[in-house]
């Protein structure tokens, strides 16, 4: 008869607060999150500001409007107030998370 091997060893128990502990090593510095939070926020500041300057421009008009393009100048400033809201949200998320 072969020898019976030996029982295999219990794993290891896990505390139930390691989820905890690894969401605590993963937050960032006060300083990363500041800096992180002002660039997004400066991009879309400077988005909205100079999106909108463009599109306020009477020679972007007229060449808008020779173009044919589909997007009217209507969907272009709903899309660069969209775009400038998201990134000011996501530096508002970075801040306060």
């Amino acid at each position: 008869m072969p020898p019976t091997p030996p029982p295999a060893p219990a794993p290891p128990e896990r505390p139930d607060h390691t989820l905890v502990q690894q969401a605590e090593r993963n937050k960032d510095c006060l300083g990363c999150r500041l800096i992180g939070s002002a660039a997004f926020i400066g991009l879309g500041g400077y988005t909205f500001i100079s999106g909108g300057r463009l599109l306020r421009e009477q020679a972007f008009k007229e060449a808008l409007a020779r173009s044919g393009s589909r997007f009217d100048l209507a969907a272009r400033r709903a899309g660069i107030h969209g775009l400038s809201a998201c990134l000011i949200g996501l530096g508002v998320y970075r801040l306060l998370m």
